[in-house]
């Protein structure tokens, strides 16, 4: 079993994924107390895909976050580094276009996409800014990013409650649920060292982005943030 690093070597990161794809989905159900499933509806509505639009939704893991995009008529390209992933995925969603790719190498031309999505993958790409800029590059003049990551609790007390939660509680439910319960301690490493919202925001102005805003969802653990790729 693996379990990436901090400094999050790309190897290491898509094996671990590998390691994790089959129950992945159940796991994450089980870990956020049924959270995610919000979350995911709450990406959706953001994203606002339409009949006849490229929607690029960056890992995607098994591809169940492509679903929703797909449903409106949108062409959606589920995309992962993950090859596990992407093989458990073509078993439950053989009709979608699942392809691998590097978040910091897409295998897209500039310009293609209306919409692109990540959705608690951004955290796990080696150079946050490189990931930032391929999906600027591969957005249509007008287009839009929305990212769903994980991010900081805005109430402090809860703030604490959460981290506790985070060190202490999820590492052995997940060994109640995982196939590779490691991978999840490097998952609340990753959310503890992650930057908080006003950060992420201006991570995305540096990457050429206009009109960032965010969100908060429960509490803000989660925050959804946009931006607009603009008109030359």
């Amino acid at each position: 079993m693996t379990r990436a690093s901090l400094n999050k070597q790309p190897h290491e990161v898509a094996s671990m994924f590998d390691d994790v794809a089959a129950n992945y989905d159940l796991t994450n159900d089980v870990l956020s107390l049924g959270q995610d499933r919000l979350w995911r509806r709450e990406v959706a509505k953001a994203v606002d895909a339409r009949p006849g639009q490229n929607v690029l939704d960056l890992a995607a893991g098994t591809a169940t976050s492509s679903l929703p995009f797909a449903a409106t008529g949108a062409y959606v390209v589920p995309c992962d580094f993950s090859l596990g992933m992407l093989r458990e995925g073509k078993k439950r969603h053989p009709h979608l276009p699942l392809t691998a790719g590097d978040a910091t190498r897409l295998p897209f031309r500039d310009g293609v996409f209306d919409k692109v999505t990540i959705s608690f993958g951004l955290r796990n790409v080696q150079d946050t800014g490189a990931g930032l800029r391929e999906l600027y590059r591969v957005t249509k003049p007008g287009g839009q990013v929305v990212i769903c990551e994980f991010s900081h609790p805005t109430w402090a007390p809860f703030r604490t409650v959460y981290t506790e939660y985070l060190m202490r509680a999820l590492p052995p439910v997940a060994r109640a649920v995982s196939s590779n319960p490691d991978a999840y301690v490097y998952l609340a490493e990753s959310i503890r060292a992650w930057p908080d919202q006003p950060a992420l925001g201006a991570l995305l102005r540096q990457a050429g982005w206009t009109k960032v805003a965010w969100r908060n969802l429960s509490g803000g653990i989660v925050a959804l943030h946009r931006g607009t790729k603009p008109v030359d």
